[in-house]
């Protein structure tokens, strides 16, 4: 008997493995018939809420089963650990063509006979970066109507259980569940897939990926599209191919899709920008030997003899041009004539790169299907959370029907707390910065002191300079507090946001993404506006120095100018803020899954079902794009508002953005549960926001040329005031520093010692010398060179402003080869219609249908010839 009993137990646990290996890998129910569109899990945890949360369960259940869905469970007893419950939906055809027609889903109904552009003849030149044309077009181009349940046989309708993607599959499926109903609480009828999440009803909710990365799946009817991603485009070795955008919009939708279009055409563009910027910086490379400036400052006959005044009270000694030699030199790399050149094209990129981006939004419009598409239908639709905390309901004047809404006082309330909350974290910001400019003024005189007394730092004086150590630390200090404060405000902002409780999803985004991005604008840039527009411009002289806070002296610039500072800082933030931005997207993910995938190793593989290593994934949340478009609009910020003092960021960009396309692509297919397709036309308010950006970036980058840069001072002094015709840039040092006499420096500013018995010191400005009737005021070339710096932003704004509206103005922002595929597909998809319209009446009409009237014929007929016409 007790053999028996193991004999039992054998058979049963021989039956579990052998139907575990049937759909060990699969994407179908048990039969191998009804495909899996969506999975959710629940864990059956006896709290004092497990009664509540299993009535929710089992109405929600039902309830699903009578909107037409099936379900399948899984026990728990099936899955790995022994807890978790999975239930298998399946949308039958009658479910799908139902929620089809209500979502209006456009459909094939004819192949595409419309020619194809001609070809280009340079694209034997592309061909190592094409992908195969599988790869790149999975499906044939088809003209497309929106579904209806009345004209079926219109439709190309080869085989139901195909003829729905699966991303459509899952949209509509995602649909009934965010509105199926499960109860009434608290007088309040509840529904939705999102509160029974948020409420632990259930522990996920997700499509299945169709199989394994890694490999192939077994079944035949598995089309293995994430398998062809990852191969084709998630590894980084496929760096320079072209990217699969339709099969990127077929497996993960159109939402998705527009991302990766969008930054794959912004790299693409970017390769331009880094181009013209490599050749501006090889020149200031190449001419550095050529740079009068340098040459003076390094000369022991020139700078050697000019005695600087100390750059920190009473603690610095008086210093010698000559030692910032090499920095001068330096500063060269970037502060050159190529650098208006450069700031000018950028202004002009910046416009090209937009209005381009349209176009090719357009052509993925139409080929995507999105031309007539509303988005404000999304738009409408209300959040749980609006419809959940708000009690009070008022009539809607476009449905007619009675709805939540939130009080005008309540709304105001929370605005207030609102925006008091984000000027409080941005006053935080700029009382940060100042924190790191105190640290700035405080420790300069610390490196000063420790580079003139230690012997080992004498070698590498002339390269790094207290200037440039102070500039060094203080960059990476204001680093780690802008992603310290950057972590703390991410949540703060949702907080504040969840707190205004937005009526619609698409409200919800758009305010997020005013926050964080006035946030992150403050947060990543301050620095670099106060070096490039404050930093050495409120000095004094000596004897009469601006003190901050009556305390710390402001800073000076080196005397070859503050870009090389300016560089330093946007190199920092910039690289720093890349190089963490991909270490915490793939690293943190892949660290977070281990455990599932050491789960999937240490058991046989037949015991580790399709559903279970999807929920061992992470989730791609409703914010996972929101964090990949403000990533890089911030990165745009940095290539575009600063570029005129570092030409080579648009190639550190351009370089991530290679590696960012990889990284993105990596973790959504291997580390990352399959996404709810969605669809969407453009990239949404991001477009407002680099606009904006654009605009500002030709303010920015005019200051900085007239400003920050020493080039209209060295222009000025060119034309007007030069006094040697062979050499006209010799003496430009000497004319740039004026004379201090020592013995007017007051107790608190005279440095302690003065062993060499100097008796005068010069500094950077334009001042009477101390022998002038107007001592230590500013020349008249002083003035001069303010009103050249003037005119430049004037004259260079509106040059940059009136090329970037012409060439604006002179693209199109629709293709005119696509707007006749539209007008023509259009025309087409009609006449389809009306043929079939008449045929039907004409079926009618023989049939002798009595609704069926001669003026009705006539009347289709008629409404086809003005279609003709049209």
């Amino acid at each position: 008997q007790q053999s028996g009993r193991r004999y039992n137990l054998f058979l049963k646990r021989r039956l579990r493995i052998d139907k575990r290996h049937e759909s060990k890998d699969s994407i179908f129910f048990r039969d191998g018939v009804r495909r899996i569109d969506f999975v959710l899990s629940y864990v059956d945890d006896l709290n004092k809420e497990w009664e509540k949360k299993l009535e929710r369960r089992k109405e929600f259940e039902s309830n699903l089963q009578k909107a037409g869905l099936e379900l399948e469970t899984e026990d728990k007893k099936e899955s790995e650990d022994g807890k978790i419950y999975f239930v298998k939906i399946h949308a039958p055809w009658e479910v799908l063509i139902t929620y089809a027609e209500v979502l209006n889903i456009k459909v094939p109904i004819k192949e595409n006979d419309i020619p194809s552009t001609v070809e280009n003849p340079l694209d034997c030149m592309l061909t190592p970066f094409r992908l195969p044309e599988k790869v790149m077009h999975p499906e044939p181009d088809y003209f497309t109507a929106p579904f209806s349940k009345d004209k079926q046989e219109l439709y190309l309708i080869n085989d139901e259980s195909t003829f729905f993607s699966p991303s459509m599959r899952n949209r509509i499926v995602n649909y009934i569940l965010t509105r199926c109903p499960y109860g009434t609480e608290e007088g309040k009828k509840k529904f939705g897939i999102k509160r029974l999440l948020n409420n632990g009803t259930y522990s996920a909710a997700y499509p299945l990926h169709d199989c394994q990365y890694w490999k192939k799946a077994n079944d035949p009817n598995c089309d293995n599209e994430r398998y062809t991603l990852y191969m084709e485009w998630a590894r980084f070795l496929r760096f320079y191919k072209e990217q699969p955008l339709d099969l990127i919009r077929k497996y993960y939708g159109e939402k998705i899709g527009i991302y990766f279009a969008w930054l794959g055409f912004y790299t693409e563009m970017l390769f331009l920008a880094a181009v013209v910027g490599v050749i501006c910086f090889l020149y200031g490379l190449f001419t550095m030997d050529e740079n009068m400036s340098s040459k003076e400052i390094c000369d022991p006959a020139i700078g050697g003899e000019i005695i600087m005044c100390p750059l920190c009270d009473r603690e610095c000694e008086y210093w010698r041009l000559n030692t910032t030699c090499q920095s001068s030199e330096y500063s060269h790399l970037f502060d050159n004539v190529a650098t208006l050149f450069f700031a000018i094209f950028m202004g002009i990129w910046v416009t090209l790169f937009l209005e381009f981006w349209k176009r090719r939004q357009a052509r993925l419009k139409y080929e995507w299907d999105l031309v007539d598409f509303e988005e404000e239908q999304q738009q409408l639709q209300l959040r749980p959370e609006y419809e959940a905390k708000c009690t009070q309901k008022k009539k809607n004047p476009v449905t007619q029907e009675m709805e939540p809404y939130l009080p005008l006082t309540s709304q105001a309330v929370r605005f207030c707390i609102s925006g008091t909350t984000v000027l409080f974290w941005v006053s935080l910001i700029i009382a940060s910065m100042i924190a790191v400019i105190v640290y700035r003024l405080a420790v300069y005189a610390a490196f000063a002191s420790l580079m003139e007394n230690t012997q080992s730092l004498q070698p590498i004086s002339g390269l790094l300079t207290p200037q440039l150590a102070t500039s060094v630390t203080a960059s990476c200090l204001n680093f780690i507090i802008i992603m310290i404060l950057n972590f703390i405000y991410e949540r703060i902002a949702i907080w504040i946001t969840d707190m205004e409780i937005p009526r619609t999803h698409m409200e919800y985004e758009n305010r997020l993404t005013m926050k964080m991005f006035l946030f992150q604008f403050v947060n990543y840039y301050s620095s670099c506006f106060y070096v490039a527009f404050f930093k050495g411009k409120f000095v004094g002289y000596p004897g009469a120095y601006t003190y901050m806070f009556n305390r710390w002296r402001n800073e000076e610039c080196d005397p070859a100018g503050c870009l090389i500072e300016l560089t330093t800082q946007l190199t920092i933030v910039m690289a720093g803020k890349q190089i963490w931005g991909n270490i915490q997207e793939a690293i943190v993910p892949w660290i977070c899954n281990w455990w599932g995938r050491r789960k999937a190793r240490s058991n046989p593989e037949n015991l580790y079902s399709r559903w279970e290593q999807d929920h061992d994934l992470q989730t791609f949340g409703a914010l996972g794009l929101f964090y990949e478009y403000l990533e890089m609009v911030i990165q745009f910020g940095f290539i575009t508002l600063f570029v005129a003092s570092f030409p080579l960021a648009p190639l550190l960009a351009l370089m991530n953005n290679i590696l960012e396309i990889r990284v993105d692509s990596w973790k959504l297919t291997t580390q990352y549960r399959r996404p709810v397709a969605a669809k969407a036309h453009s990239i949404g308010v991001w477009q407002e926001i680099l606009n904006g950006m654009a605009i500002l970036s030709v303010v920015t980058n005019a200051f900085i040329v007239a400003f920050t840069s020493d080039m209209i001072p060295r222009l000025v002094y060119y034309y007007a005031y030069s006094e040697s015709v062979d050499s006209p840039m010799s003496g430009y040092i000497n004319n740039s520093l004026s004379v201090f006499d020592i013995s007017d420096f007051p107790e608190r500013n005279k440095p302690k010692e003065n062993p060499e018995g100097f008796e005068q010191c010069r500094y950077r400005d334009y001042r009477y010398p101390p022998d002038h009737e107007r001592k230590y005021l500013h020349t008249m070339q002083f003035w001069h060179i303010l009103a050249a710096k003037l005119a430049f932003i004037i004259i260079m704004e509106h040059v940059v402003f009136i090329v970037k509206f012409f060439v604006a103005w002179m693209i199109p922002d629709v293709p005119a080869d696509v707007k006749a595929k539209i007008k023509r597909e259009k025309y087409l998809t009609q006449k389809i219609l009306h043929e079939y319209e008449l045929e039907k009446l004409k079926e009618r009409l023989c049939r002798g249908d009595k609704h069926a009237t001669e003026k009705e014929f006539i009347a289709t007929e008629g409404r086809m010839e003005l279609s003709r016409a049209m």
